[in-house]
């Protein structure tokens, strides 16, 4: 009865509770109190979270989750919402785990409460508590639940109901990045769920997978045949777009996957409708074609076929395939730049699109469109949409694109500059351009300076510009282009002595008009009229024109009191400097001296570019502190000074300096109109006023005081004013039109010439010849005039550095690098939680047994010391340990020492087999090469693998045994080494000579043929022009940078020149430029290459990580001359770092070599087995030492340890072994992926 009452109680106080409607209702009534409407609704939901009612707690709760949402922190709740997630109706556990996702952090302290609870809901029976339980799990994941709980998720991989099983594959993306560990152990569950039966769980699988292979792709290369089966029969587009960008990952990694890809991806172009497959599709396309070396005129089929597609996408009207089409388009012309300079006809029409963003891509697809031939043409179109555009920001953005265009690479496609000051002038009459003024200004300048054969013209033209910048000043001062005449009056004076009239331009720059250009302009006109004034006095003086030099002083002396006058401090400072001169000059000059010479003597020497990072670049001197104070700290008792004086001070300065003007008192309406019938009695009274349009029909706004005043008229002048002197761009490009119209008709001529002497069979290879000139899109065109471009200089002893911030954020994906093909091992598994057992307090009768258990443990231990030390000489010489790398981590190593003193490590069962445990690995591999062999079928196939018959049983490798049989282990693997240590004790009574040291025992050996001499230098690629080979090398002292050495090999009779390095960066390795260029830069090969003749250059590339293989994909351009002319030509290739182009050769003594096993430094450890029945162990080493750059430390008959080390200081350790048609290489290191690509590189030489 008691039990019923409380329940109807319990549903009367939930009637008149507050729902989450009533709180959203009432939070938007009191919108003006909303604060304190709220502080008085969480009293409430305080007081219902204390009831014993699960209904009012969730209705509690459920307002809370609001209040978080409108920016409330609820965290004060977090034990009320874990009383919600455990209740044991869906509806309120639906409501806690939703509040905790929305609440709950890794910070959150009560989440150690959740691990039963959260498990309990994993393994209900019904479905929808185990979905509730893992969608909330995803948002709030810490590492501490991710390891106690991946069990359970992963047992619910194995589910019988696909919206578990989907789930759970979902929320392992979660767990693998919480707690990297459970990877490994947990992949192979997840490979399974790719040939899931349910599309649903097949496709979380994928998108898992996919997510976990978009920073770490080497890792999963092992799964292209089942991705491969999906693509090819899948119709989900969802899950073909993932395959596919997966794909574009991989192929990088593997050029033969490409291959396979073409044809199916081919397929789905030409079939599917969808525009997001296709475009998945496209990018992988490009991504394939751009990863092969060689073949490309194989696939020009595909890229035209993308093209095409893409060309449909710009021109279909959504804006965003519009958008898509371009972004593709720019990556085709990186690598097939021909296959999309046809369409520049359809680029320039995107130039009109309405939508910026469209516009703005079309300018970076023109910006890689640019050659020599081109330049003027596209320039020219630019410069018509500047004038067309409307809108400041794509105004200013074309003529930063301009700019851009022409001064890439060092102005390297500009073949006439005289053309590009004349648009550098024009663009200074830009309409609306109100950002650029200061870019142009330092490209006159940076054109001037470092382009020496353009001084003349350039100072002429800005001679002119500087004359009559009267009559376009006002239009400078609109466009916000005064900066130019900055450029100018600096490019004047710098090079006086090109100018024709000095004393004229002399006179314009110190007009009354200067003193209204901005302060620092008229500084750099007082400046540079100093030089001018030094150019022209030298040339009167020289034609001994006294009268011309007492001119030129009057007209200095009178101009330059007005800047004397002038409120900016560093005008005044000049003029009066210069005034100064000038007097003393006429002195002078008066006494019949001549004063060019102390004049000249003041600007004499010339100004070289410097470079934009060199004060950056500067090194700090040894001993200089720059934070230490250059004089002793200030006091304390300067604080002492009264502050009433300092607080005064800054107002009376504020007043002085302040700009605002008080507030006109307003007139009243009287007042107002007594003023305008003044004024019109005064206008009426003023016979040269004349009178407005308004005025003349008496109409005028009420209230409008500016009716009577007369009205200003715009005056739009479309076309630019024209000023005398100045040259169009549009000559320019006549002028090159012209030029190349002749030289191709000379050609031409030239050409017919010579088939007129020549056989049928010259004819046809001059035809060939000839198209591989024409299909050139840069053919050497020699420039108008020649170019001297003077470089930037650098500080001496400055830093060469290919980045300014080296800082890089952390990476969470970094710690799922992990190897998922090696077989698992005991580190691997997965924890299993347990209950703690309570110890009991031991019985009378089982103390003896445990007293006897010590005595023999002591005794066994002295037993083996004794041995260890009687043996300890025979060891060292005649038997190296049978795993000496292979130490279970958990025990130390058993090594003898070089002072004699005995380290125990005892050998596990598991080492022993470590040879062998690289079998599934190398069964992947084959399987994946047996798939990708022109062979194979599309689904691929598992290829045989050559066992030896003696690999162990999984009995064997399993670490759970239990103490009696472990110790039953060792006490026979005591017994088994010391009967070797008789017998071999014995054989050494029979034959004393065999007695002697590994070293004598190892010359008395037969001796084995020499091997045939070596080489590091690998094919980097070669054409029918020329040959490159390369190796790598490590410098000293430097742990972020390496060499590659290149030779380069000419292979006709012709002469190579303007020969050009490039490669694409990636993330972790960087080609080091010359300081100032982009990562799309070339590197210039400094030197020209005779027929058939060959040449080294070193190159320097920058390193992150050491632990992975690198492959840069990269081109070699070069100029090709004969008789008939010049042509391009490049050679692709792909550039290969193993990890041994990290290794340095080091020498460690057998000391340091034990000591560096025994520390635990090196904890990772691998195996691997070699098949080679033919080969000699000496022949071996000496390739693994040479090729590697491993040192040997000890080696005894056919055994032998190395070492070496990365310049990063990580330590690789090998030990060698003969073995019965081959060897076995055990290694040890402080990186596993090192140690792993190492060993691979190891099969690779003996291959």
């Amino acid at each position: 009865m008691a039990l019923t009452l409380k329940k109807v109680k319990g549903s009367l106080d939930r009637m008149f509770d507050k729902n989450m409607q009533d709180l959203v209702r009432g939070i938007r009534n009191h919108k003006e109190s909303e604060s304190r409407y709220i502080a008085g609704c969480v009293e409430e939901i305080k007081s219902e979270l204390k009831q014993d009612n699960a209904a009012i707690k969730a209705n509690a709760v459920n307002k809370l989750i609001y209040l978080q949402m409108l920016g409330y922190d609820i965290s004060w709740a977090a034990f009320n919402i874990i009383e919600v997630m455990s209740s044991p109706k869906f509806t309120f556990k639906r409501i806690g785990y939703f509040a905790a996702s929305q609440s709950f952090h890794s910070e959150t302290d009560v989440l150690m409460l959740t691990t039963n609870m959260i498990r309990k809901d994993l393994g209900s029976q019904t479905m929808y508590d185990t979905g509730v339980a893992l969608s909330g799990l995803s948002c709030f994941i810490t590492p501490d639940l991710a390891r106690d709980l991946v069990n359970d998720i992963l047992a619910l991989m194995s589910s019988t109901r696909p919206y578990i099983r989907k789930r759970a594959v979902l929320i392992s993306y979660k767990i693998f990045l919480a707690y990297p560990d459970a990877l490994r152990p947990a992949f192979p569950r997840l490979k399974e769920k790719l040939e899931d039966p349910d599309q649903g769980v097949q496709s979380a699988a994928v998108n898992v997978i996919c997510e976990l292979a978009r920073k770490n792709p080497k890792n999963y290369l092992s799964l292209a045949p089942i991705f491969f089966k999906l693509m090819t029969t899948s119709t989900n587009n969802w899950v073909l777009i993932k395959i596919i960008k997966l794909f574009g990952a991989l192929t990088p990694l593997e050029p033969r996957l490409g291959k396979k890809l073409i044809e199916p991806l081919t397929n789905l172009i030409h079939s599917t409708s969808a525009m997001s497959l296709l475009y998945e599709c496209i990018n992988t396309v490009i991504q394939v074609l751009i990863s092969f070396t060689s073949g490309m005129t194989d696939h020009s089929s595909s890229i035209q076929l993308c093209v095409q597609k893409l060309r449909i996408l710009i021109e279909d009207a959504d804006q965003n395939l519009k958008y898509l089409g371009l972004l593709a388009m720019s990556r085709i012309l990186k690598s097939h730049p021909k296959a999309v300079q046809s369409h520049k006809d359809l680029i320039l029409q995107c130039l009109d699109d309405k939508d910026e963003s469209i516009r703005l891509r079309a300018l970076d697809l023109l910006f890689g469109m640019v050659s020599k031939k081109n330049l003027m043409e596209i320039v020219k179109k630019l410069m018509v949409h500047v004038n067309k555009a409307e809108g400041s920001q794509y105004r200013d953005e074309l003529l930063t694109k301009i700019i851009e265009i022409c001064s890439q690479q060092n102005y390297q496609y500009i073949t006439n500059f005289e053309w590009y000051v004349t648009v550098l002038v024009e663009l200074t009459r830009t309409e609306g351009a109100t950002r650029h003024g200061s870019l142009i200004s330092s490209q006159i300048l940076d054109v001037a300076i470092r382009v020496k054969t353009i001084r003349p013209f350039a100072a002429k033209q800005m001679a002119v510009l500087l004359e009559n910048s009267h009559v376009i000043a006002s239009q400078l001062q609109r466009n916000g282009m005064q900066e130019v005449l900055y450029a100018a009056a600096y490019v004047c004076g710098e090079f006086a002595q090109f100018i024709e009239s000095p004393s004229s331009l002399l006179n314009a720059m110190l007009s009354h008009r200067v003193v209204s250009l901005p302060a620092h302009i008229q500084a750099i006109y007082i400046q540079n009229s100093m030089k001018l004034f030094a150019s022209a006095v030298t040339q009167a003086e020289e034609d001994e024109d006294h009268e011309k030099v007492e001119e030129l002083l009057k007209l200095v002396m009178g101009k330059l009191p007005a800047f004397v006058q002038s409120g900016d401090l560093e005008v005044q400072e000049r003029a009066s400097c210069i005034l100064s001169m000038m007097k003393y000059a006429s002195k002078a000059q008066g006494k019949g001296s001549k004063v060019a010479g102390d004049f000249n003597d003041l600007f004499k020497g010339e100004l070289n570019p410097v470079a934009p990072k060199a004060q950056k670049k500067v090194p700090v001197p040894e001993g200089l502190d720059l934070d230490a104070w250059i004089n002793d700290p200030p006091s304390s008792s300067e604080d002492d000074v009264p502050t009433t004086f300092n607080y005064k001070l800054k107002d009376n300065v504020d007043d002085f300096y302040s700009t605002k003007k008080e507030k006109m008192k307003e007139l009243s309406p009287e007042e107002r109109k007594k003023m305008r019938e003044q004024r019109i009695q005064e206008q009426a009274s003023n016979p040269n006023y004349l009178s407005s349009s308004k005025m003349a029909n008496g109409y005028q706004e009420p209230g409008d005081d500016t009716g009577d005043l007369p009205p200003v008229t715009d005056i739009d002048i479309s076309i630019p004013l024209h000023v005398p002197g100045m040259t169009s761009s549009d000559k320019y490009l006549r002028q090159e039109q012209d030029r190349r119209r002749r030289r191709q008709e000379e050609r031409k001529k030239r050409r017919d010439e010579k088939e007129r002497k020549k056989d049928k069979k010259g004819r046809k290879g001059r035809k060939k010849g000839r198209q591989v000139v024409e299909e050139s899109p840069d053919e050497d065109i020699e420039p108008v005039h020649a170019v001297d471009i003077v470089q930037e200089e650098m500080p001496e002893g400055a830093v060469q550095t290919d980045s300014e911030d080296d800082t890089k954020k952390e990476d969470i994906y970094k710690a799922l690098d992990i190897d998922l093909e090696s077989p698992l091992t005991a580190q691997d598994k997965l924890p299993t939680p347990t209950h703690r057992v309570a110890k009991e307090s031991p019985q009378k009768g089982d103390e003896e047994p445990e007293e006897k258990k010590k005595k023999r443990k002591k005794k066994e231990k002295k037993k083996k010391e004794k041995k260890t030390r009687h043996h300890h000489h025979h060891e060292k010489h005649e038997h190296p340990q049978e795993s000496l790398l292979l130490v279970d981590e958990g025990e130390e190593p058993t090594v003898a020492a070089s002072n004699g003193d005995d380290v125990t490590t005892p050998v596990t069962s598991q080492d022993k087999v470590n040879g062998h445990q690289d079998a599934p690995k190398e069964k992947d591999k084959e399987d994946l090469d047996f798939w990708l062999s022109p062979g194979s079928g599309t689904t691929g196939a598992t290829a045989a693998v050559n066992g030896d018959g003696d690999a162990p049983s999984p009995k064997q490798d399993t670490p759970e045994e239990s103490p009696a049989k472990q110790h039953r282990h060792k006490k026979k693997k005591k017994h088994e080494k010391s009967s070797k240590h008789k017998k071999h004790r014995k054989e050494r009574e029979k034959s004393p000579e065999k007695a002697e040291t590994g070293k004598e025992k190892t010359e008395e050996r037969p001796s084995t043929p020499p091997l045939p001499a070596m080489t590091r230098f690998v094919d980097l690629g070669e054409n029918e022009h020329i040959g490159i080979k390369y190796e790598t090398r490590v410098i000293s002292m430097q742990e972020k940078q390496i060499m590659v050495a290149l030779v380069f090999q000419n292979n006709v009779d012709k002469q190579l020149k303007s020969i050009e390095f490039n490669v694409l960066d990636t993330l972790n390795t960087r080609l080091i430029r010359a300081p100032g260029s982009t990562s799309h830069d070339p590197v210039k090969i400094p030197f020209i290459l005779l027929p058939s003749s060959g040449n080294e250059a070193q190159l320097l590339f920058s390193v992150v990580s050491l632990n992975m293989p690198q492959r840069l994909r990269g081109t070699v351009t070069y100029i090709l001359k004969d008789e008939e002319g010049s042509s391009q030509h490049k050679l692709d290739f792909k550039l290969y770092l193993p990890c041994s182009a990290y290794l340095l050769t080091a020498p460690c003594n057998s000391e340091r070599f034990t000591h560096l096993l025994s520390s635990g430094e090196v904890s990772e450890k691998s195996s691997i087995r070699v098949n080679a029945p033919d080969l000699k162990f000496s022949h071996a080493l000496q390739k693994i030492c040479f090729y590697l750059k491993f040192s040997v430390v000890e080696r005894v008959d056919d055994s032998a340890s190395l070492y070496a080390a990365t310049i990063q200081q990580h330590h690789v350790c090998l030990l060698i072994k003969a073995v019965p048609n081959g060897i076995s290489v055990d290694g040890k290191s402080t990186d596993s992926s090192l140690l792993s690509n190492i060993l691979d590189e190891v099969k690779e030489i003996f291959k």
